[in-house]
């Protein structure tokens, strides 16, 4: 496991996965859609000058269909507003107001939500799916204003558990105000991936208490600073397998746990909504013997945006790799597979060393590989 990490660690830091990213296929984030459902690709934390955001509503609007996501939510603090001197208002629902009218003519998904924002316990949290933000703001007590967001159906997740202003040590902690929270069933996910952190801890939480993994960009100034797009980076994001391109079956969705965080080419989640996701995107779409030889040249595709860095799983060794290789995004790459006698058909079992299902464990898939009939 100490091995492992330190060659994963080495290939991100050196920028193996970074640099494998091509802009062929233009900034728009991509992945295929899974049996049953489509992949919708959402970020549901991003601010504007309406709070403590540092652009227009439209802007991120604009910046979102650049990015080719499918649903935005504009989640304005409710009650932090730094920015209030220069910009007084009122309404804490002109910010979904002005994107919804710019979204009409484009085609995004606006969603309505607000950032309930607190000293922890229980710290910051965004409501989604709401009616009035109005009605959440002011209310003394944190629980009630859950309270409040529960009474308008709205799905509830909890905003960067590992900040360090409110966990020194960077550590997500469940509280016992979080367990009355969820105990109510007013607390439905937790953010796995914020910005540029991601955390084993909140994904631990997920499990422990039946929540939502959640990844979002929580943007403030311009996406194409802040996540390196020029260079070949992506804007965290949340993918929802929804069953239609529409509001409902994103919350249909979200409160199912059909998610995934999508965060520097890695994708966390659960194992049986991952694992239909890198099936999809990873297939065989070549292979021979050459002659008398045993060893089978393999080509395997990628239709993703992920580049996935994978490693043998299975019986067999390779001949031109160690262990481990990378199938770049919408790329393909040759696996030499000595099988020791030629095979009609075989396995090749892959562990995901770039999906993560819980902490320190990952994904493995089976590729199944059939050779041409003479």
């Amino acid at each position: 496991m100490v091995v492992r990490t330190i060659v994963l660690t080495f290939l991100i830091s050196s920028g193996s996965l970074m640099a494998q990213h091509s802009h062929e296929h233009g900034r728009k984030i991509e992945f295929p859609n899974v049996p049953g459902y489509q992949t919708l690709k959402c970020d549901f934390h991003i601010h504007s000058v309406f709070s403590d955001g540092n652009v227009w509503p439209t802007i991120r609007v604009e910046e979102a269909i650049r990015d080719g996501l499918d649903a935005i939510s504009l989640t304005e603090h409710l009650e932090y507003q730094p920015h209030s001197a220069d910009m007084p208002h009122e309404d804490r629902n002109r910010s979904f107001e002005i994107a919804k009218e710019f979204a009409k003519a484009r085609d995004i998904l606006i969603i309505h939500g607000a950032e309930i924002t607190r000293d922890m316990p229980p710290g910051h949290a965004n409501a989604l799916f709401i009616q009035d933000a109005n009605a959440l703001n002011n209310i003394e007590d944190p629980v009630e204003a859950y309270r409040a967001a529960g009474a308008q159906g709205a799905f509830v997740f909890w905003n960067h558990p590992n900040w360090f202003r409110q966990y020194e040590d960077g550590v997500a902690r469940m509280t016992s105000m979080h367990e009355q929270l969820i105990a109510e069933n007013l607390l439905h996910g937790i953010e796995v991936v914020n910005d540029l952190t991601y955390s084993d801890e909140a994904l631990q939480i997920c499990y422990d208490h039946d929540l939502a993994v959640v990844g979002t960009s929580d943007i403030h100034g311009l996406v194409d600073w802040q996540f390196e797009i020029p260079e070949g980076g992506h804007r965290p994001i949340m993918l929802v397998f929804a069953v239609n391109r529409d509001e409902a079956s994103i919350k249909e969705a979200m409160f199912a746990h059909r998610t995934l965080a999508y965060f520097n080419h890695h994708l966390v989640g659960r194992e049986e909504v991952l694992n239909p996701l890198i099936e999809a995107s990873l297939n065989v779409s070549k292979a021979a013997y050459e002659g008398p030889t045993s060893v089978a040249f393999v080509t395997i595709e990628n239709n993703s945006d992920a580049p996935f860095l994978c490693k043998n799983a299975g019986i067999y060794r390779f001949h031109n790799f160690a262990d481990v290789f990378e199938v770049p995004p919408h790329g393909s790459v040759e696996v030499q597979v000595k099988t020791l006698e030629q095979k009609a058909q075989f396995d090749l079992a892959l562990e995901i060393l770039n999906g993560v299902t819980r902490p320190g464990q990952h994904p493995t898939i089976t590729l199944k590989v059939v050779m041409p009939k003479e």
